[in-house]
């Protein structure tokens, strides 16, 4: 798997569940690439922040600083 067909995985899974095949390439794709590794976790600290600021609550310390 490449780096693009990574992210959109990371982006689609936000849609919906990943089919068994779609997470265990994208889980060794994660485990060999660091540059994916940190797209999924800004994807996920976005998709919190999001969340909260839709429940009208302000990001937390931890969410709001750059990693």
């Amino acid at each position: 798997m490449q780096c693009k067909q990574a992210t959109q995985l990371l982006s689609l899974r936000q849609e919906r569940p990943l089919n068994r095949r779609e997470k265990f390439s994208l889980q060794f794709h994660l485990m060999l690439c660091k540059g994916c590794r940190n797209f999924a976790a800004q994807v996920d600290s976005l998709r919190a922040i999001s969340r909260g600021y839709a429940k009208g609550q302000p990001p937390s310390s931890d969410e709001s600083e750059s990693k």
